[in-house]
């Protein structure tokens, strides 16, 4: 019998124009519960859940929540069998292989929307839109101990997109970033993505007293020299800490 996981990895397959972010929508879960369903961190939904799940992909609930039965109603292979023409052998084999095969050992890590369907106030305005979207990766358990120090939660784990001109030196536009949105504030320096309003940013933010008071400033930095850094207040009602950036990859053209 197939897990959680590894049904929900079949439907990405099968049904790519379906994002995350849909699914939190149709079933009234919480990204990061949505993002547990597929990472494996949860094993079994609630039946009202997998109902209405089911229902936005067009598979079985029985089989979405318990791997019982098939993966499609009847009516659905009946008429798509009647529609199309059988698959010859060969191309079956490679369809197969070209199917994502998500061990418990695997980790699924999916990209952040921006759009706004992973953050509650709505769509982000971005310095410059990226060339192209990174929309999932999928790691085994050893990779993320190797490779990342440490993190929330392996569900807050996000893929973002690297954007805009600011940070070149650090990472390129269209690298990818790997972010934890389980921090939420800026007890330490490092990378964040963060907003300001409606407006998207990725920058170095450090922690500096003010000079006539016990709090302190968040100062705006960026690696390329044409973007001077600024003071920002913590307290500023606008300001939303959507996490920080664990490990850049940056890359090269040859």
């Amino acid at each position: 019998m197939t897990t959680l996981k590894q049904r929900f990895a079949l439907l990405a397959h099968e049904r790519p124009d379906i994002s995350q972010a849909d699914l939190a929508r149709a079933t009234g879960a919480k990204p990061p519960s949505v993002n547990a369903w597929f990472s494996g961190e949860t094993k079994a939904m609630k039946a009202t859940t997998a109902a209405k799940a089911a229902e936005l992909y067009g598979c079985n609930t029985l089989w979405l929540s318990d791997g019982q039965g098939q993966m499609w109603p009847t009516s659905r292979n009946s008429t798509t069998t009647a529609a199309v023409a059988p698959t010859p052998p060969s191309e079956l084999s490679q369809a197969s292989a070209a199917a994502p095969q998500v061990s418990d050992n695997e980790v699924l890590i999916v990209q952040y929307d921006v759009s706004g369907g992973m953050d509650s106030r709505g769509k982000l305005l971005l310095e410059a839109e990226p060339p192209g979207i990174i929309k999932s990766w999928r790691v085994d358990r050893e990779w993320l101990q190797l490779n990342v120090r440490s993190y929330s939660s392996i569900q807050n784990l996000c893929i973002v997109t690297g954007f805009g001109p600011s940070m070149r030196g650090m990472f390129n536009p269209g690298d990818p970033l790997l972010m934890d949105r389980g921090v939420t504030r800026v007890d330490h320096e490092g990378v964040y993505f963060f907003r300001v309003g409606d407006e998207g940013y990725i920058k170095i933010l450090q922690r500096v007293p003010e000079f006539n008071g016990p709090g302190f400033v968040l100062r705006v930095i960026s690696k390329n020299e044409d973007f001077p850094p600024y003071d920002l207040s913590p307290k500023n009602p606008h300001l939303q800490i959507i996490g920080k950036i664990l490990t850049v990859w940056k890359s090269e053209q040859y």
